[in-house]
């Protein structure tokens, strides 16, 4: 077997699993990570404007490619970007987190070098991601590749970031070029028992229901899922993280659950079920809508990743796409009647009105197209998009769980890069925005077009929503002339400004048209007090009662 340099042999092995592009920045201790990357001709360095953008693209990426990569230097880089993995790894995403660390004899001699402690510490970053990663390794030339080839298993398996430390002194070190990737296999024993088990409730059930979510998609089970729902017609909706798993390629798709205040028909039908059978399901309160569930988990059906739970009963090492492919072939079929979910946001309101959120969003579910990758930002934008009815093969991304504002900009440049022949729209929040805008620049330095609407509501909305006193000073925020920022990155776009419906379709009409050529920018202005109509009615009258002019 030819033998390969270390850092040429993760590269590699990076790129198989569809890894093309790395984010980061460069530093002194990982230069040879970074020539590496250029060297290789199927990978290329992506350079972001920080490593907390570089780490929310790779998620991005992650979410549109498989997986992703981002590559810092040691100590005030990994610990940058640790917020961005640490949502990677809430939400299930498979980024590998590199990071070039000073030599095996600085380390040993525990020298004081710069970006560590006056007192060192070469191991506390290794530490701080252990809480934030499936698995951490720091390579040693007697591990390194054992080592490699583990964490990327782990990545492979488990779907969440790993942590790799690799020392400058290390990099070129020559290794057996012999591969030992471990992929799970189901524990077939525990797969029949599970299969059973699943089985004796199925042939009791008289109103089975399926609730699935975004671990579908992460576990790379989607098809599987949509062939177990068309084969047996099980009623099915989705939660929140999982919006666009599904749509009219199933013909039992009710519908997103929202919890009692919206789609009622569904709520009612999921909470008469008498067998929930959750197939990659988060539980989060966001994502539920505050827990608003009458059927107790304890009696129900849970498909997971790598596992399963059956009445309570844990049985491990069974894959989520093993199980499916099994129950396809032996569940029994449902035959009934079920609802499915109206359009609600098709509304008419004059041109020359003033802009406001619902006319927004219902304005955003016509002009999304199939295929479209979309970035919704935590806040208030996810309540506009929670009712909207998207077409066929969309992707929309979100991050529910989490929930770090700013994460949808740089990500939405992670998926511009993954997937150039893709068209892109970001829908963010301008205090969202305001923390990661600089990743802006990057999209015009490497060329990919973006749709980018900022609705700009004067500060935090869904903080005032939430708060005590909505009008309280903590709220506001900077003001910018967001239709000028890209003339300050120097590149090309179209920016616009909208304060009327009619600007608004003017807007969206010329980004139709513009796309294709240059990245465009939308910025939509709304009262600070404006909310879409889900939210109105999630919060209730809370805020009736606030002067909006305050």
């Amino acid at each position: 077997m030819s033998e390969i340099t270390l850092v040429d042999y993760l590269i590699e092995q990076l790129e198989k699993l569809g890894i093309n592009d790395f984010f980061g920045l460069p530093g002194d201790f990982n230069f040879n990570i970074v020539e590496a990357i250029e060297k290789n001709n199927n990978t290329n360095w992506i350079g972001c404007t920080n490593e907390l953008n570089a780490g929310y693209a790779a998620d991005g990426y992650a979410r549109t490619k498989g997986y992703g990569a981002i590559v810092t230097t040691y100590g005030v880089g990994e610990l940058s970007a640790i917020n961005a993995v640490a949502g990677s790894f809430a939400e299930y995403v498979p980024v590998i987190k590199i990071a070039g660390v000073p030599s095996t004899k600085n380390i040993a001699n525990n020298d004081v070098l710069h970006h560590n402690f006056a007192e060192p510490n070469y191991y506390a970053f290794k530490n701080a991601y252990s809480n934030v990663t499936q698995t951490t390794a720091y390579l040693t030339r007697e591990n390194a590749k054992e080592e490699i080839d583990r964490v990327i298993s782990d990545l492979i398996n488990y779907k969440k970031p790993v942590y790799l430390a690799i020392p400058d002194d290390i990099c070129e070190m020559k290794i057996k070029n012999e591969p030992n990737i471990i992929k799970l296999k189901s524990d077939e024993k525990n797969l029949s028992k599970a299969l059973n088990h699943i089985m004796d409730l199925l042939k009791k059930a008289k109103k089975p229901t399926v609730i699935a979510d975004i671990l579908c998609e992460r576990f790379e089970a989607k098809k599987e899922l949509i062939d177990f729902l068309n084969q047996t017609n099980y009623p099915s909706a989705t939660l929140l993280m999982g919006k666009s798993l599904l749509d009219e390629n199933v013909k039992s798709y009710m519908g997103i659950y929202l919890g009692k205040n919206w789609n009622k028909k569904i709520y009612n039908y999921v909470n008469n079920s008498d067998c929930i059978i959750s197939i990659g399901t988060i539980y989060s309160d966001l994502n539920t809508f505050g827990f608003d569930f009458n059927y107790n988990p304890s009696s129900m059906i849970e498909i997971k990743g790598t596992y399963c739970v059956v009445e309570n009963i844990q049985y491990k090492n069974v894959l989520m796409k093993d199980i499916l492919i099994e129950l396809s072939k032996i569940a029994p079929v449902f035959d009934s009647t079920y609802p499915r979910e109206t359009n609600p946001l098709e509304i008419t309101i004059e041109e020359n009105k003033e802009l406001k959120s619902d006319y927004i969003y219902s304005k955003l579910q016509n002009f999304i197209k199939e295929d479209d990758i979309v970035f919704s930002e935590t806040g208030i934008v996810e309540f506009g998009f929670a009712p909207m009815k998207l077409p066929k093969n969309v992707k929309l991304n979100n991050q529910v769980l989490w929930g770090s504002i700013g994460w949808a900009t740089p990500a939405c440049f992670g998926a511009s890069i993954a997937r150039k022949d893709k068209r892109v729209i970001l829908i963010t929040g301008e205090g969202s925005h305001q923390l990661t805008a600089q990743e802006v620049s990057s999209m015009m330095r490497y060329n990919v077009k973006p749709i980018i609407i900022v609705i700009n509501n004067s500060g935090y909305t869904i903080e005032r929503v939430l708060c005590k006193n909505p009008m309280d000073e903590f709220n506001n925020i900077s003001s910018w002339n967001y239709s000028k920022l890209t003339e300050v990155f120097n590149g090309e776009a179209c920016s616009y400004r909208a304060e009327t419906n009619k600007d608004f379709d003017r807007a969206l009409e010329q980004a139709q048209t513009e796309q294709r050529n240059k990245l465009c920018y939308i910025e939509a202005i709304v009262d600070k007090m404006d909310l879409p109509q889900f939210a109105k009615i999630t919060f209730g009258n809370k805020l009736s009662n606030v002067p909006l002019n305050a």
